[in-house]
């Protein structure tokens, strides 16, 4: 048995240098901004760091046709906030294969690019690969999905949409990209809420949405995990603070189920890694 098998969550970090190496000057979706959340988690001296290996491939087509996948390899799709940048089919892998190792080791994958965003065969906001879909998966386990991130997790509610082993909950930003999740839909659950909110509000609703489902009905908890609610983001600012990312990893460690996490969104870079320090200190209280 996995070491994280024995607790909810685990104190271990997945990270690997190389997701630092592609980027393009003043995209929000940088290099610098894991690069300072791993340096301030790293000097906390609590967390075990892992290096993942990337993602095999037979693991990518249970959540994304070949086309996607080939179209990737080749450089052969568009997206205006997703660059083309040379070799992102093996970052894309790495960040996949990073939330597969959270998923075994019941931890928290630190790498880009993230992919709530990517559908089985689209790129979409910074996303390419669907990380904690290919995790999910892989894993073949009964999961509650819930989606921290400021914007919809379009692409992981088109994977899931109707799966009898998974239940997705997304709170996030609205009106705001990409501009679904507006209600509810079969297993999918949506809470869209105006932006600049506030922690009191935020707490309320994700109470709420925890309340309606048996959490004892899952095998797992999987975490998109998005920090661009932090009040000072730039792209979808619900009011949240740093501590606030505690209590709502107090609210989710609170469902007592075995816990991974996947890094999505956060665009402060000096807020990133008290932030995610923050959330996984809530998780592990």
């Amino acid at each position: 048995m996995d070491e994280g098998e024995l607790m909810a969550f685990s104190n271990v970090i997945v990270f690997d240098e190389r997701c630092l190496e592609y980027g393009r000057p003043g995209h929000p979706e940088s290099p610098e901004r894991v690069r300072r959340a791993f340096e301030f988690l790293k000097a906390q001296g609590v967390y075990r760091v892992e290096r993942p290996e990337p993602a095999p491939e037979r693991e990518l087509l249970k959540v994304h046709t070949p086309k996607h996948v080939e179209r990737l390899r080749r450089l052969d799709f568009y997206d205006p906030d997703s660059p083309r940048y040379e070799g992102v089919y093996e970052y894309a892998r790495l960040a996949a294969g990073g939330a597969l190792l959270a998923m075994r080791l019941r931890g928290f994958s630190l790498m880009r690019p993230p992919g709530h965003h990517a559908g089985p065969e689209r790129v979409a906001g910074f996303c390419y690969l669907n990380n904690l879909a290919v995790a999910v998966r892989a894993s073949g386990r009964r999961t509650l999905i819930v989606d921290i991130d400021g914007h919809h997790g379009d692409g992981t509610q088109t994977i899931f949409l109707g799966d009898p082993q998974v239940v997705f909950i997304s709170l996030h930003s609205s009106p705001n990209y990409p501009g679904t999740g507006l209600a509810h839909e079969r297993n999918c659950f949506n809470y869209p809420l105006p932006l600049g909110c506030g922690e009191a509000v935020y707490l309320e609703t994700l109470e709420r949405a925890l309340d309606a489902v048996r959490a004892e009905r899952f095998e797992q908890l999987a975490i998109s995990a998005g920090f661009d609610t932090y009040e000072r983001d730039p792209l979808a600012p619900l009011g949240l603070r740093t501590e606030s990312y505690f209590k709502i990893g107090q609210l989710l460690s609170g469902l007592k189920l075995p816990t991974f996490a996947v890094l999505e969104g956060g665009y402060v870079p000096e807020a990133l890694g008290p932030n995610v320090h923050a959330f996984l200190q809530g998780l592990s209280a």
